[in-house]
């Protein structure tokens, strides 16, 4: 059976994996077992290495490389953070360009390329992820690797209008073409993809989504990421009744409890969110006192001029709030800047009445699905959920609404802390039901049986 090796821009320290929540790497922990992961180890250098550091933990091989100082400046910093990802959730406005900065990202990408080949075997399955690392299929393939190699993007796509403001984009997507398989999120993301192919380098896309490239095809698919929903319920029944669960529900003196969870990003669409909560407090005054706001909201990106911003936009947003409607005995927002083990989290989330997951976009967002799977099928809370994450597509019950829009998020709150029982159960086990049955393992197996075809 061939040995499977996954390759994302940062490698997690085995330690530390319990310590996230959703996203990336709680998908491939759950997804994966045995192989090998690639990445960089998180540590900046004085140079980028050309070896990798190897070690096996629990019958997986991690082997990672160090960042040069300059190369995290300009290509993660930099063209990673501060031009692809706004670019991908068309922040165009927060969009950044850099010669030298592109010029470092397919750098790293070839050391990248350099440090993996020593480490794969013949038969080794390829599976690269996320915008970090587009070009590295193609410097493989310069470096003579032959093996199978898969792509996965994690965030949105845009459309060729959106797309075409970038320079350089179409070194970008003729690069894609050198992979095997590319996979997205969405139908939606797969489309704007796809036409960004057709239109802005001129190939051809066939009925199965096939582009014929360098003597080779690559084919293009959607596969919405899953997660382990029933083992998250486990997690979620037990961390509930354990001492962090149980301290949270006594701090909440009988109040409902409305929760966030999210990577400090402007991405999620917190500012709208806190002033949709703020509004909900102005319109219902029934609430006062009756429902307490938590946001957990753990920094990230910090050398990234526009994340402290954000960071400090929240911590004042929070502290007017707090002053307007708090009272001796009442914080009605309780803001939390750092991350939560994910076990806590999912007993967290059996214990709050509305999930809040309001991004203004987000590739799939995987804490909407695990908020869904804490839940008590008796008594479940109810997700309030944006339009424009691609959980949608999978969450249709969820109470929608335009995150652009605080009136309307205040509204959606208020409809789902007033929902009756037996509409909650109704919403609930739909969503259950496709959650449990599109998990972590399909989507990994269903992504590598089209690959292996």
């Amino acid at each position: 059976m061939a040995r499977l090796v996954l390759v994302s821009n940062r490698v997690p320290s085995p330690q530390d994996r319990g310590v996230k929540s959703g996203g990336l790497v709680a998908a491939l922990s759950e997804a994966m077992s045995g192989g090998l992961w690639f990445g960089w180890s998180g540590q900046v250098a004085d140079r980028t290495e050309s070896k990798a550091q190897v070690r096996r933990v629990r019958g997986t091989v991690y082997a990672t490389i160090d960042l040069g100082k300059q190369d995290y400046d300009d290509y993660y910093v930099g063209f990673a953070n501060s031009t692809l990802w706004p670019l991908l959730h068309f922040r165009l406005g927060l969009m950044e360009f850099d010669r030298p900065q592109y010029e470092a990202y397919q750098s790293v990408n070839r050391a990248f390329a350099a440090a993996l080949v020593p480490q794969l075997k013949p038969d080794d399955i390829v599976w690269v992820h996320d915008y970090h690392l587009i070009p590295l299929a193609r410097e493989l393939r310069a470096l003579g690797v032959r093996n199978k190699i898969a792509f996965f993007l994690h965030v949105p796509f845009v459309p060729p209008s959106v797309f075409a403001v970038l320079p350089k984009g179409s070194e970008l997507l003729a690069a894609l073409c050198d992979y095997d398989l590319v996979g997205v999120q969405t139908v939606t993301d797969l489309r704007n993809l796809l036409d960004c192919v057709r239109e802005l380098l001129g190939r051809p896309v066939d009925d199965l989504g096939r582009v014929a490239s360098n003597g080779r095809s690559a084919r293009f698919g959607a596969f919405p990421i899953g997660i382990d929903a029933r083992s998250f319920a486990d997690m979620a029944v037990e961390s509930a009744g354990g001492a962090e669960g149980k301290r949270l529900a006594q701090s909440l003196g009988g109040r409902a409890l409305v929760m966030g969870v999210d990577r400090l990003d402007y991405s999620k669409g917190l500012p709208n969110r806190f002033e949709g909560f703020t509004r909900l407090l102005g319109r219902w005054k029934e609430w006062h006192e009756k429902v307490t706001y938590v946001q957990i909201a753990a920094r990230s990106r910090d050398d990234v001029p526009q994340y402290r911003t954000i960071r400090r936009e929240l911590d004042q947003l929070a502290g007017r709030i707090n002053g307007r409607f708090g009272t001796i005995d009442w914080v009605p927002i309780r803001y939390i800047n750092r991350p939560v083990a994910r076990g806590t989290l999912a007993g967290y989330y059996r214990h709050t009445r509305v999930g809040l997951v309001t991004p203004l976009r987000d590739g799939m967002n995987l804490v909407a699905k695990e908020y869904v799977a804490a839940q008590d099928p008796e008594d479940p809370g109810v997700l309030v959920l944006s339009r424009f994450a691609g959980a949608v597509h999978e969450l249709g019950e969820a109470v929608l609404v335009n995150p652009y829009d605080p009136d309307e998020i205040a509204e959606a709150i208020n409809v789902a802390l007033r929902m009756p029982l037996d509409e909650r159960r109704d919403r609930w086990q739909r969503m259950w039901r496709r959650i449990a049955t599109d998990d972590a393992a399909a989507w990994c197996k269903s992504f590598l049986t089209v690959l292996d075809a």
